[in-house]
């Protein structure tokens, strides 16, 4: 592919992509497909001679396309949003041309892990700045860290990762931790001749999106020398409204925080974005020099070199999208974005407090609500798995409180009040069928 048919081609995929947003709502937001069904629609090897633009294309729409589970169409109601704006894209195609690999410049991914590392790497010193006669490895056998046990397993998996103990934190009645349960666990664990050295609190969870209560955690945190990571992927978006700020209180005990862009802040994923408080606590865990990385402003204070601030020594041009959403929506056209989609939450919840044969199982402060069938988990279980089969909308569920629960969270950018609507619509139609057949 030349210049001239890069241009013919780019223009075709322009209109491609845009005739697909435009008319995604038609497409079964769910898949009709077995897993492994690729496997005779494509050849056992590649092509030995080139084949054509046209026929790569047919084949999107003929092998790809039925595949797929659309994030962006607005009936898709599980997990969390995935952003997606057209600013977004056009920045993504300019990144690609671009292809630079970002040493020192653009955004953080792994930021669970990488705070955990962090806050090992502290411990370790500080202890042995206090006994220099233990260990890395004796210490190391004695960090324990924790989390809500409402967070999400990427918490989990960091501490697998980071061969260190994570212990989670029950919660209260409205799935948040509190300063007593955290502190009661801290306290049996130094009884015990651990040391505790990390907790994650997360604002916003994957099940309910509940808030752990910073005010009462950090200031124990902080008594304790324990590192305080804040896990915002979700909800972080939604601080850039004023009315949503309260529930950022305590971020100034914080060691380090974390939201995703991608999730509903309009930026094409993936954008995770990384805040510390001391840079030098990241740095000193991560840092290497070989000679071949060195530059002449290194050392200047003018540039900060990201590089040692993650795993993987390069990335993506990933700022590039934030700064073409950012500067094309502004400030108040996010805003717009966020409280129009907390706003259709509110109508969904509204629609199942309306109907007596269901329940609302968790406080709705965001974009999403989690409701279920009054009975059996069992009955809601049968409830989502027809749902999933319609192929109408999408849902995933979660447990709340030992119970079988549905999550409905507003994700695409295009969803209005008729899709909300429509989807109540259908799972009440569902309802009333599974009902008849279980009353015979």
């Amino acid at each position: 592919m030349d210049a001239a048919e890069f241009r013919r081609r780019g223009k075709e995929m322009v209109d491609y992509v845009a005739d697909y947003l435009e008319n995604i709502e038609k497409r079964p937001v769910y898949p009709d497909l077995e897993p492994g069904y690729l496997r005779s629609l494509i050849p056992n090897e590649a092509p030995l001679e080139p084949e054509s633009y046209e026929d790569i294309i047919k084949d999107v729409e003929r092998v790809i396309m039925p595949g797929v589970t659309h994030w962006h169409s607005p009936y898709f109601f599980a997990y969390f949003p995935a952003a997606s704006s057209y600013p977004a894209m056009v920045a993504d195609m300019l990144c690609g041309a671009i292809g630079c690999i970002g040493f020192s410049w653009g955004t953080a991914s792994e930021a669970t892990l990488i705070s955990l590392l962090a806050a090992r790497c502290k411990a370790v010193r500080r202890v042995q700045t206090i006994n220099a006669k233990k260990s890395e490895s004796e210490i190391l056998s004695k960090l324990v860290a924790y989390t809500s046990d409402q967070a999400h397993s990427s918490v989990e998996r960091a501490a697998l990762i980071g061969a260190v103990m994570m212990r989670k934190v029950p919660t209260d009645n409205r799935y948040a931790v509190r300063r007593e349960m955290l502190k009661k666990m801290v306290e049996e664990d130094k009884a015990a001749g651990l040391i505790p050295f990390y907790f994650c609190a997360t604002l916003g969870t994957t099940p309910s999106c509940a808030f752990d209560h910073l005010t009462e955690l950090g200031p124990l945190c902080n008594e304790e020398n324990m590192w305080m990571h804040i896990d915002a992927a979700y909800a972080g978006s939604a601080f850039i409204c004023p009315e949503f700020r309260p529930l950022l209180n305590g971020v100034e005990f914080a060691d380090s925080f974390n939201f995703n862009p991608h999730k509903w802040l309009l930026v094409n994923f993936d954008c995770s974005a990384m805040w510390v408080k001391e840079r030098a606590d990241i740095i000193g865990a991560f840092k290497m020099e070989p000679l071949y990385l060195k530059h002449e402003n290194q050392e200047s204070g003018l540039v900060t070199d990201y590089r040692h601030w993650q795993i993987p020594l390069g990335r993506r041009f990933r700022s590039l999208k934030m700064w073409f959403v950012f500067r094309m929506y502004g400030l108040k056209g996010l805003q717009a974005h966020i409280r129009k989609q907390v706003a259709l939450a509110k109508e969904f919840e509204s629609l199942v407090r309306a109907d007596k044969r269901f329940e609302i199982c968790a406080e709705v402060v965001l974009g999403l609500v989690c409701f279920r069938l009054k009975g059996s988990n069992e009955l809601n279980q049968e409830l989502l798995k027809r749902i999933t089969k319609s192929r109408e909308i999408h849902l995933v569920p979660c447990q709340l409180s030992g119970r079988f629960v549905l999550r409905f969270a507003i994700c695409a950018r295009t969803t209005e009040s008729h899709h909300i609507q429509q989807a109540w619509q259908h799972i009440t139609q569902l309802t009333f069928e599974l009902l008849q057949e279980a009353s015979h």
